[in-house]
């Protein structure tokens, strides 16, 4: 299934996907990509970042029966836009810095003018970024994999 999609195959909303990836992107790299975007709407803060803790819940085999896998530290924030478009940041960790950012790229979404910089300036290089590091894990868990039918073979021979 690729990040576009959801387990409907459905792609899910545009906010929610850009949300998702903002959270996810290493902060350094979403610092560097906001500062590239050059003079934004300015913006003041609804609720300062804060640091606080959430509860991860996991379920069994990935579609069972839901349990709680324990607390993760998450960093919130809010913005608002001059023109009043509110935004928020979670970003998981302690990264103030980030969460804020996050905030403002949220706010900056609801309006229409700044959809397609978004999306081209900071989105499709954090998801392409997001795709090559899964494809990297999946290639070195993919270099462990053993042969069961093969070892068996020989070892029989």
């Amino acid at each position: 299934m690729s990040p576009s999609t959801n387990s409907d195959g459905e792609a899910p909303p545009r906010r929610q996907r850009w949300l998702s990836l903002l959270a996810k992107a290493p902060a350094t790299r979403l610092e560097a990509l906001w500062s590239g975007l050059g003079p934004v709407p300015a913006y003041s803060m609804l609720r300062r970042p804060e640091i606080g803790l959430v509860m991860v819940q996991g379920r069994i085999s990935g579609s069972g029966a839901p349990f709680c896998a324990g607390e993760m530290t998450v960093t919130r924030a809010a913005v608002r836009l001059t023109g009043g478009q509110i935004g928020i940041g979670y970003v998981g960790g302690r990264r103030p810095r980030q969460a804020e950012i996050v905030a403002a790229i949220d706010a900056l979404g609801h309006l229409p003018e700044w959809h397609d910089t978004i999306e081209t300036r900071i989105v499709a290089p954090l998801a392409d970024e997001a795709e090559a590091r899964r494809r990297l894990v999946a290639a070195r868990a993919a270099a462990t994999k053993v042969d069961f039918f093969t070892v068996a073979r020989e070892a029989g021979s």
